[in-house]
């Protein structure tokens, strides 16, 4: 379903491809939302998207990828298709992103700040349910 959405929004969009240029371009973006330049460290990206009228991005990767946010002992994992609209200080109806809540893997729909000020970043999954960390924890070491 995923692949599907992506093609709905490649008209207009720019499109890069390469693993370099893909998390060069994700950084800018995220800089330019005012979000953590770490939230997506993700490997081997073969593509990322930014179709710039309708705020939506993908990003394209070989395979999955997890990872742990150290500082937040946070599991996370990516998949090899992640999309979602951008907006200022917030991403939304993320797919391909989840987290691990004790035994269970639960699907990040949201992640923003609640406030443009806000040192805490706040991420929502589809079950409804929310957690806050330090923004720092998402930061590009």
């Amino acid at each position: 379903m995923a692949a599907q959405t992506i093609e709905n929004y490649r008209d207009g969009a720019e499109i890069v491809r390469g693993d370099e240029l893909c998390k060069k371009k994700i950084i800018q973006l995220l800089e330019e939302f005012c979000l953590p330049k770490g939230l997506f460290p993700m490997e081997e990206m073969e593509e990322f998207g930014y179709n710039r009228e309708t705020g939506f991005i993908w990003l394209i990767q070989k395979k999955k990828k997890d990872h742990v946010f150290k500082q937040i002992k946070r599991a996370v994992s990516y998949a090899p298709e992640v999309t979602a609209f951008v907006d200022k200080y917030k991403l939304k109806k993320m797919t391909g992103v989840k987290t691990r809540e004790l035994l269970l893997w639960l699907s990040v729909v949201e992640v923003y700040f609640e406030k443009p000020a806000s040192e805490k970043l706040t991420f929502k999954t589809g079950t409804g349910l929310s957690d806050s960390f330090p923004a720092s924890a998402f930061e590009v070491n």
